[in-house]
């Protein structure tokens, strides 16, 4: 049976389960009217504590034994944050991953991978997937983070958990709203609301956005997008929601940022500052030898922190121009159908269809080898400083590698819920039988070229950049440099589940979740042909399938306090985008995850104080590493074929704890809080690492605000102070002499002034406030530049 037939079974048999002429669910339907209304905008406390992202059940949050944070609309407004980038501070253990190359989002939870949603259905990338959306906030009413595998809520996802972007819906008073903003580097964006009834029964939203901004460091970015959404009430019983979106963006891409000057400092004799003496020659023939007068221009190049963080370029940028920014369209159209059977009794059912292409070019490599003791050798071409007619450059950047890449993903998914309430004697309970489907067919083709270092003899090669603080940037375009083409597949993942969960409510105190599901995981692959091996291949396949499940309690010791504990495993595809081998023995079976938590939750002042406090420990577990004693050479004396090829318990960890807290101090002000402490670490042929490639340790956020009453006006002044602090992350390599290399940590201070009257608001946002010098991201040998001090002015008005 294939996806789609799986599909259209479900549905009829979820009909036929169910009486169509079921009496009206008149208390589910208001329900869902009071979660729309919220999502729209309402206390952030009440949102939290009304999230049924955990669940997918009517369980409070004071009663969900599961870690989730929420963050609501009007947080985001005051932040000014209209990406998913921008909303990142605002979630305990939600970070920036590490060597991601700088395209697209590609987020971390608890130091691992995450699964995108919006409304619970799949929002695409992840999961190894090297071309990404950048997602944006414009129809996003709040953003909803569950921590940990949800396989049988979701369908196949990640380790670290799932971010869930809850989209704006139709509303029945008819409402507007235009939004205008400035900003500095050329940036303005005009976006358009329309909201109201057009009937008794349909009701719908449309939303339109232009965002244009020349951007930091020439990291420009442009984005069209359009959402449009209709709401049909066909009765109490039943509701329709149609949904579409069409997002049209550019986005350039620095996959290398500052990067660090290769110098190891374990290959040196002196300490700093240093003499050429102090940088000797090697006696092996083939190492590059330089004068004393050489030795000593070397020296002096070479600043303390070169080795172990990114050079500063300052307003400079390693940004070729033959390197394009990723175009990339996005198409979504989703439909929910809602069916009220009875008081105690709903069926919703979601199809979605999701396409998306990208197409790049990015730099993958611009080394700057100043020395290094490498297998023995000291400076070995072409990991060694750049000499070009006896004249030597410091600062050249080599082994350059730029690469194209088209990729196109379409997506069919769907999901249906059933769920049902019931009590027997003092007991309340809610089952919940799930089943879902998905089919992601993806193609890519990716090309490169390259410099002298690595180009073929009769490649019109790159020039190497002679200097990186002020490039010598090649002229014409990508394809006039002898392209080679590197990757050429189709790949096809389809997966089926089924997934039951009982919520029981045991006593006004204690309540339990028990869930379990059933993943089936297929993949198909196919090489195309490439320049190494033209030939196209036949197309193989895997096929993995396995038992998940969640267990949680939680007890509430007053209606302010609760605890609670947290099992749950997940399953998901080992790689989105990696190979499939003939030989299925070669294939790595689906990855696994765990996730234990023990947590707290607390409120007070009539719930206008909510925190959380969590102890976690989140893996991915059943990675594979090859056996060393295996070697199926049978002309090696070590022949050995006795022992098996490949052991499967490796596995990414991350242990810590978690803190979040909303508080509104007054009616005046309010202030929200969060903070991580995690260890995160790989596991490698039973050898633990240090702190996993650009994950922070710790990290911790805080947003106040404070209305205040001036100049007369006849509305106060929302006054708005932010920091944050994020640890160093390490970006070592010991394969290119870095064994020490960190990007360090940094404090910014943000602000942001508004003035909200009837029908207006005016807000003046002021990031990075002390103009600090800071890394966004860590990227491979490198830290992406933070922006600098910069302005945003925005207008409102609704009607």
């Amino acid at each position: 049976m294939n996806v789609f037939q799986f599909s259209l079974v479900s549905a009829a048999v979820g009909a036929a389960l169910l009486s169509p002429d079921a009496s009206a669910n008149t208390s589910s339907s208001q329900e869902l009217d009071k979660v729309e209304r919220i999502s729209v905008y309402g206390r952030h406390n009440e949102l939290v504590l009304n999230s049924g992202t955990a669940t997918k059940s009517n369980m409070a949050l004071m009663q969900t034994p599961a870690p989730i944070v929420v963050v609501d609309k009007a947080l985001l407004d005051q932040q000014s944050a209209d990406t998913l980038q921008e909303a990142v501070r605002n979630v305990s253990g939600l970070a920036q991953a590490g060597n991601n190359y700088g395209v697209g989002d590609n987020l971390i939870i608890r130091g691992l991978g995450v699964n995108y949603t919006y409304d619970g259905m799949y929002g695409g990338a992840d999961l190894g997937n090297a071309f990404n959306p950048t997602r944006s906030m414009t129809n996003v009413d709040s953003v909803e983070v569950l921590k940990g595998p949800a396989t049988g809520l979701y369908g196949i996802g990640a380790a670290g958990g799932v971010i869930n972007l809850i989209e704006k819906k139709p509303q029945d008073q008819a409402q507007y709203e235009v939004a205008v903003n400035v900003g500095q580097w050329q940036s303005y964006g005009v976006m358009f609301d329309a909201t109201g009834a057009l009937s008794e029964n349909w009701a719908y939203r449309a939303v339109v956005n232009h965002q244009s901004s020349d951007g930091y460091r020439d990291l420009g970015s442009e984005r069209s997008e359009f959402y449009g959404s209709l709401r049909y009430q066909a009765s109490d019983n039943h509701r329709l929601l149609l949904s579409t979106a069409y997002i049209d963006d550019e986005v350039q891409v620095d996959s290398v940022g500052f990067p660090v000057r290769i110098v190891n400092w374990d290959s040196i004799d002196g300490d700093y500052p240093l003499s050429g003496a102090d940088l000797p020659n090697d006696a092996a023939s083939e190492a590059l030898q330089l004068s004393a007068e050489q030795r000593q221009q070397l020296a002096l190049s070479i600043n303390q922190n070169d080795g172990l963080e990114p050079f500063d370029l300052g307003d400079g940028n390693v940004i070729s121009p033959l390197s394009r920014p990723n175009a990339g369209t996005e198409q979504r159209v989703k439909l929910r159908w809602d069916w009220y059977l009875g008081a105690n009794t709903e069926l919703t059912q979601q199809l979605q269809f999701r396409d998306y292409e990208s197409d790049f070019v990015r730099q993958t490599g611009a080394y700057n080898y100043v020395y290094w003791q490498r297998r023995g050798t000291i400076n070995l071409a072409p990991r060694a400083p750049l000499m070009v007619d006896g004249e030597l450059y410091p600062y050249a950047a080599r082994r350059q590698e730029y690469r194209k890449q088209h990729a196109q993903e379409q997506m069919f998914q769907y999901f249906a819920d059933l769920q049902h309430t019931w009590d027997w004697g003092s007991v309340v309970g809610e089952h919940l039988l799930s089943v879902n489907a998905e089919k992601r067919d993806i193609s890519l083709k990716s090309w490169s070229i390259y410099d002298a270092d690595g180009a073929a003899a009769d490649a019109n090669a790159v020039d190497y950049i002679l200097d990186i603080r002020n490039p010598n940037w090649p002229t014409g375009h990508f394809e006039d440099y002898s392209p080679v083409l590197r990757s050429h597949y189709d790949k096809s993942v389809e997966a089926v589940g089924i997934s039951g969960q009982e919520v029981l409510y045991l006593s006004d105190a204690l309540t339990a979740r028990v869930g379990a599901a059933y993943t089936r995981i297929k993949q198909s692959y196919q090489h195309r042909g490439t320049a190494r091996v033209p030939e196209v291949s036949l197309e193989n396949d895997s096929d993995d399938a396995g038992m998940t499940y969640n267990l949680g309690l939680n007890y509430q010791l007053s209606s302010q306090f609760s605890t609670f504990v947290n099992v749950s495993k997940g399953r998901t595809a080992y790689s989105i985008l990696g190979s499939v081998s003939e030989n299925q023995a070669d294939n790595r079976p689906d990855s696994e995850s765990e996730s234990l938590d023990i947590g707290v939750r607390f409120t007070a002042l009539e719930e206008d104080l909510l925190g959380s406090l969590v102890l976690f420990d989140t893996r991915r577990t059943n990675l594979r590493y090859a056996n060393e004693a295996f070697n199926d050479n049978p002309n090696d004396p070590e022949f050995n074929i006795s022992v098996p090829q490949y052991f499967y318990d490796d596995e990414d960890s991350t242990k810590g704890v978690e803190f979040d807290l909303n508080m509104a101090l007054s009616e005046v002000m309010s202030v929200n809080v969060n903070g991580t402490y995690q260890d995160a670490v790989t596991v490698r042929a039973g050898e633990r690492s240090g702190q996993i490639k650009g994950v922070p340790r710790r990290f911790a956020s805080t947003w106040l605000r404070y209305d205040m009453s001036a100049f007369e006006l006849t509305h106060p002044v929302a006054v708005n102070l932010g920091v944050t602090y994020v640890d160093e992350r390490t970006i070592n390599s010991t394969a290119f002499g870095l064994p020490k290399s960190v990007v360090p940590s940094y404090v910014r201070w943000d602000a942001a002034f508004a003035y909200e009257a009837d029908n207006y608001k005016v807000q003046l946002n002021l990031d990075n406030l002390f103009n600090e010098r800071y890394y966004e991201k860590a990227l491979f040998l490198g830290g992406l530049p933070g922006e600098e001090r910069n302005l945003e002015l925005s207008v409102h008005y609704q009607f």
